[in-house]
């Protein structure tokens, strides 16, 4: 009997053994270096991903998982409503689709706190046309489309103004078409949803549309009919990448910035969009 109680401690002691060695290979974060450190997964809205910006985003995905162990999933939104309420209510991780003035206005009208971690690229505004070649064709009369939302509006009020087609008052930095002094050619400004630019423009003179929005619409060098210069003005119109305030810190998001702003993706955007868009880290505007 003492002898079954001896075998049956030793088997117990070695049940407990193993117990305590499956745990610490189960919870550890790294036990001996046996396994890699388990990948990270950040989760970006973007909006009206187009198949460019699918082969740019490539490229950053790869290097994330390559060099920092991210995993990058794109959350595609059909509008610019959307990404800013989704981050700030913690459904995504990061958004990169807007400029500074952009969530100034956002963060204003919603009091939020949504913070910019880093620059992605600048896009000069562009007026669109499917009927004239030049500004100068646009008749008396006649109705030029812009984005209603108020960032996009005053960028393309700036627009037309550079084109010589209005007047603007002194100083404004937010413009709305109440901030019209001078419209000689009596333009009428028509505000729809930015999504809705490229599509009413068989039906109007002219349109500002922006990058988002013009690639998937199949607009062109052919269709632009002026293209504004970029300036120290045109700070307020670099597109950002964007955290919560909270997470502005994070590590990993930083990183995801790092994989971001390379040469390698610098040198995309030239390819796929020439002039369209330019790698705004490091730019120097004049």
């Amino acid at each position: 009997m003492h002898k079954k109680r001896v075998r049956n401690r030793i088997i117990w002691s070695i049940v407990g053994v193993l117990i305590i060695i499956a745990g610490w290979f189960s919870f550890a974060p790294n036990p001996l270096g046996t396994h890699k450190t388990q990948s990270k997964v950040v989760t970006i809205g973007v909006v009206g991903l187009s198949d460019k910006d699918e082969q740019i985003w490539d490229s950053i995905k790869k290097d994330a998982k390559d060099k920092y162990g991210i995993t990058i999933k794109l959350k595609n939104f059909s509008d610019y409503t959307q990404p800013n309420k989704a981050l700030a209510n913690g459904d995504i991780d990061l958004n990169s689709f807007q400029h500074y003035a952009f969530l100034d206005a956002w963060n204003k009208a919603n009091h939020g706190t949504l913070t910019p971690i880093g620059r992605t690229y600048i896009a000069p505004i562009r007026l669109y046309s499917t009927k004239y070649k030049s500004v100068k064709e646009i008749p008396d009369g006649a109705t030029i489309a812009i984005p209603n939302d108020s960032t996009n509006e005053s960028r393309a009020l700036f627009g037309l103004k550079a084109a010589g087609l209005i007047k603007l008052k002194k100083n404004v930095k937010l413009a709305t078409v109440a901030d019209i002094t001078s419209n000689p050619k009596n333009l009428k400004i028509k505000e729809v949803a930015a999504d809705q630019t490229a599509r009413v423009i068989n039906n109007v003179a002219a349109s500002v549309v922006n990058n988002t929005y013009a690639g998937p619409a199949h607009l062109g060098p052919k269709q632009i009919i002026f293209s504004s210069s970029l300036s120290k003005d045109d700070l307020q119109w670099i597109n950002i990448i964007v955290a919560r305030k909270e997470d502005k810190n994070n590590q990993v998001y930083k990183d995801v910035v790092k994989a971001f702003q390379t040469e390698k993706t610098k040198k995309l955007l030239k390819k796929l969009y020439g002039d369209n868009q330019q790698a705004a880290w490091g730019v120097k505007l004049k």
